[in-house]
């Protein structure tokens, strides 16, 4: 099972990097980051809750 996580994890990882870089062109670096980061932490506590 926490083959899965790390696999959805890794995915998750990646399509926030790609679509950062593509969407969050002409935004202040500092907002992007917080913007990442909050996609992160969200897609993370819904994988514990799915659990």
């Amino acid at each position: 099972m926490w083959f899965i996580f790390a696999i959805l994890s890794a995915i998750f990882a990646a399509l926030t990097s790609i679509l950062a870089k593509i969407g969050i062109e002409g935004v202040n670096s500092n907002l992007a980051t917080a913007v990442r980061t909050i996609v992160v932490v969200l897609m993370a506590w819904l994988m514990v809750f799915i659990k």
